[in-house]
């Protein structure tokens, strides 16, 4: 199984609807272990919007995106608690949620799942539901992760040099790789190559 974020194409859009100087939350990490660009992290426990989806790798990265960001910008119902009395007439309440970073699309077998981190404010119960049946509300539990950073358009050969690298750093620190290969792209497409930040990303045993 391969997993990579998806490339920030659609979501610089996104990025452009909040202003160009709008703050984009990331999951919050603890650093275990920093060697240069080479870094162990503990990642909490999160809670993801996904879906999942078919087609390439594009393809499925961009159908993905759009039904996330249909739910973040608006395509839900906040949670209300009515009581048993007849007749009813809820009132459709709706409700923005802010746009955090990274987005993961994890490659299973012929479909893709496409995630969203929820911010951190918010507690599962007290998230709105989604109005499409598609997009799933789940827990993620708390994982290590080695990473390696690096810089540039992350083409595919740039990452798989280095996933190899980063899998050579994390055995030379005697850690084990419990899952795959992730690629992390935090930048809006007009970011210049040169400034960009990618990472890639392996779980391994604490």
């Amino acid at each position: 199984m391969k997993a990579i974020f998806v490339p920030l194409t659609l979501a610089g859009a996104l990025l452009l609807s909040g202003g160009p100087a709008r703050a984009v939350e990331g999951p919050a990490f603890q650093t275990v272990l920093s060697d240069g660009a080479f870094e162990v992290r503990d990642y909490p426990g999160l809670i993801v919007a996904e879906v999942t989806v078919t087609g390439g790798q594009k393809e499925a990265a961009n159908k993905g995106f759009r039904l996330l960001a249909g739910y973040i910008f608006g395509g839900n119902k906040r949670r209300q608690s009515t009581a048993m009395t007849a007749p009813v007439a809820p009132e459709a309440v709706s409700e923005k949620i802010a746009m955090t970073a990274p987005v993961t699309q994890i490659q299973n077998a012929g479909t893709w799942t496409v995630r969203f981190t929820m911010p951190r404010a918010y507690r599962m119960e007290a998230l709105p539901e989604p109005n499409d049946p598609k997009v799933q509300l789940r827990r993620l539990p708390a994982t290590r992760f080695a990473t390696l950073r690096f810089s540039g358009l992350a083409g595919k050969r740039d990452v798989d040099a280095k996933s190899t690298e980063l899998l050579a750093a994390a055995k030379s620190h005697h850690l084990l790789a419990s899952g795959p290969v992730t690629l992390a792209q935090y930048n809006p497409p007009w970011t210049p190559w040169f400034m960009r930040r990618n990472e890639v990303m392996v779980p391994v045993d604490p």
